[in-house]
């Protein structure tokens, strides 16, 4: 089969010719339809200094995906050959005390799909049956390979009551757009998101969100100020891991505040903890998605009207893979995808399957 692989200690990677996986037990065999480029397959491309301390080469990479199961392991259960999945890239040890408590996505030794194990960028892949996610109703392969970045945003957004709140969401990469798109949609008053890029911007602005600012120009006061906001935000969605950014956000809370923070900074940097004692805000660190009620909540979200397509901006044949990853890269793109399915990329992408991808998956799912 072909797949992406990260073959040498250097920057690049390759599209090769490699082994099946072979099914292992309680394992599912999943045919790739579509890929996500995330973060951090550009930080294994560039093969820096994370990467260079994480990786054991060769590996395949690629955790963000959507496919049809073509085999199932003898004992598996409610997953079936022919369903439209995606997978739950965080791989737990199930005997931890988080894993045993039901806090799975706390697990203390998780293995990371595309990082610590061959991964999805590539024709096949296999992952235990408990980390695949089988879509019931139908969703279009292109939505359903951002599951796991939309997990991120689902499980960062709803951190915190939003309904009626004020939001500031700092960092408008695909996340943080998707935040922006779920604090609207389950009722936040004012959603302001900041980013340096008038693309991304740009795109924050069809999703609905109340002001879309460039920091570079104005700031968030300025905006608070349009929004006609007296005091400060109830909700911070950090997603940028920029110092400033996480500053100004600090800066810009009312009293009892809360944050979720989703954004990874590259280094450690100062903040003023005395306006996080003395506004009694509340940080909370995020990482991944909870197993598997975010699944559920993104999963209704679909179903309740949420449209995601407009932050898909970029789709190309795996085989155009260099390409795909330089326009990930520029930081004014929205997600970008890969089509492993031998097809022509489409043109867009709605919640809804063409009538060819619902009829096929309702026929396997018969």
């Amino acid at each position: 089969m072909k797949a992406l692989v990260k073959e040498s200690a250097e920057p690049g990677l390759r599209l090769m010719d490699v082994p099946e996986p072979e099914l292992g037990s309680g394992e599912v065999k999943i045919r790739v339809l579509r890929t996500g480029i995330c973060g951090t397959d550009l930080h294994i491309r560039k093969f820096d200094d994370w990467a260079r301390h994480t990786l054991t080469l060769p590996l395949i990479v690629g955790h963000e995906f959507s496919g049809h199961v073509v085999e199932v392991a003898p004992g598996v259960e409610d997953v079936s050959v022919g369903d439209l999945v995606s997978g739950e890239g965080h791989l737990v040890c199930g005997k931890c005390r988080n894993c045993m408590a039901g806090r799975r996505h706390l697990c203390r030794n998780t293995v990371g799909l595309g990082v610590n194990r061959d991964g999805a960028f590539a024709e096949y892949v296999t992952l235990p049956a408990t980390n695949v996610w089988v879509h019931r109703v139908p969703v279009h392969p292109d939505v359903a390979a951002i599951f796991d970045p939309f997990g991120n945003a689902v499980h960062t957004a709803l951190s915190f009551p939003l309904v009626g709140e004020d939001v500031l969401i700092t960092g408008a990469g695909p996340i943080g757009l998707m935040a922006a798109a779920v604090a609207t949609h389950v009722g936040a008053r004012n959603v302001m998101i900041t980013d340096v890029s008038d693309e991304r911007l740009e795109l924050a602005g069809k999703l609905g969100v109340s002001l879309a600012l460039n920091v570079s120009r104005s700031s968030i006061a300025e905006g608070m100020r349009r929004l006609h906001m007296r005091e400060g935000f109830d909700v911070g969605l950090e997603m940028s891991g920029n110092p400033q950014a996480v500053r100004d956000m600090i800066a810009s809370m009312t009293h009892g505040g809360k944050i979720a923070m989703l954004g990874l900074p590259a280094e450690e940097f100062a903040i003023d903890w005395a306006t996080v004692v003395t506004s009694m805000l509340t940080i909370k660190g995020v990482y991944g998605r909870e197993m598997f009620e975010t699944w559920y909540n993104m999963s209704v979200l679909l179903e309740k009207g949420l449209d995601l397509s407009p932050v898909i901006t970029d789709r190309f044949s795996y085989r155009d893979f260099d390409e795909a990853f330089d326009t990930a890269a520029s930081g004014r793109t929205g997600k970008v995808i890969l089509d492993w399915s031998g097809e022509a990329p489409t043109e867009s992408a709605s919640n809804e399957p063409t009538r060819a991808e619902a009829a096929a998956t309702m026929n396997r799912s018969a």
